[in-house]
């Protein structure tokens, strides 16, 4: 073949090519227009049905309410002599209204304290007391902490954290880092603790061997001198909290009851200045940062002060 033979096929297939192109583009801008037809149709012929539909819906009304009206003035010759009936139907009603009323005030009422829960950021509520509902709060802990740097304050952290069963054993287990804040079992407010509680079962031994456990527990996981730091306050303990991410898990130490027998909110962080996750991520960042509360060596056994001076646990309390 001589060169002028290969740029004739070459300008017939590149024709072709065009062709090809062309039709399609023809094809597609039929099938667009036909598309845009169709739907214009179908939403003609909607609206057509529409006011089709309201026109006979208008014009039986006057037959509808004649056909009700004869049907009423019938049923109440019948009945209107019937004392009986009468006051059976005025006491239904009586029941009714009253049934309704009550159901639109108690619905306004929840209305008015769902928006006041959202406005401070709750987004759930735990009562803590049954097997299903502690369930659901330990797997939604997980969740929330998942490779999360988590924050926790605690009494002895033994039921928390320790136990097996704790409904914070696997979020710190799979966390990235983690601040743990618990009572010291030495402490002038672990004594008030013990006093003001109504369980006798809760000593000064007790408390001492939960917090020993706790730390056994903490030292024990992978990489815990990296990943793990502990506090140790003195004073009575106050908020039981686990800020997992953007989730702040609280409930309150009452000095007389177990906590596992209060309830137990949630908060989520959000921009809204009225929610209360930043009130208590600022409580737990002021407890830490305070000079009065030093840092537990999980490798030493020792208590850290701010100034660097290191001081041996007093009593019996866990040491390297």
């Amino acid at each position: 073949m001589n060169p002028g033979g290969l740029s004739a096929r070459t300008r017939a297939a590149r024709a072709v090519h065009g062709w090809i192109l062309a039709a399609a583009r023809i094809l597609v801008g039929v099938a667009a227009g036909t598309a845009r037809v169709v739907s214009g149709r179908l939403a003609l012929f909607y609206h057509i049905a529409v006011v089709i539909v309201s026109a006979a819906v208008a014009a039986t009304l006057p037959f509808t309410f004649a056909f009700l009206a004869r049907r009423l003035l019938a049923s109440w010759s019948a009945i209107q002599d019937e004392k009986v009936f009468l006051i059976s139907a005025e006491i239904t009603v009586a029941l009714v209204l009253v049934l309704v009323l009550n159901h639109a005030r108690t619905n306004w009422r929840n209305r008015r304290l769902s928006r006041m829960a959202r406005a401070a950021g709750m987004v759930h509520f735990s009562s803590g007391s049954g097997v299903l509902s502690r369930r659901v709060a330990r797997r939604l802990k997980e969740q929330h902490a998942v490779m999360r740097d988590i924050m926790i304050i605690g009494s002895t952290g033994f039921r928390t954290l320790a136990d097996p069963k704790g409904d914070l054993r696997a979020v710190i287990e799979n966390c990235r880092t983690a601040k743990i804040m618990l009572l010291n079992p030495e402490s002038r407010g672990a004594i008030e603790r013990i006093r003001t509680i109504s369980d006798q079962a809760i000593t000064r031994e007790s408390l001492q061997s939960q917090v020993e456990q706790t730390i056994v527990f903490l030292r024990a996981l992978p990489a815990a001198s990296q990943r793990i730091r502990l506090k140790l306050y003195p004073e009575p303990p106050l908020w039981k909290l686990a800020i997992l991410g953007d989730h702040a898990w609280v409930r309150h130490y009452h000095p007389a009851l177990d906590v596992r027998l209060l309830p137990e909110y949630v908060f989520v962080h959000s921009q809204d200045p009225r929610g209360l996750y930043t009130a208590f991520y600022q409580y737990f960042t002021a407890r830490w940062s305070d000079p009065a509360i030093p840092e537990y060596d999980l490798l030493t056994g020792e208590l850290v002060h701010p100034d660097g001076e290191r001081r041996e646990v007093a009593g019996d309390l866990l040491r390297a």
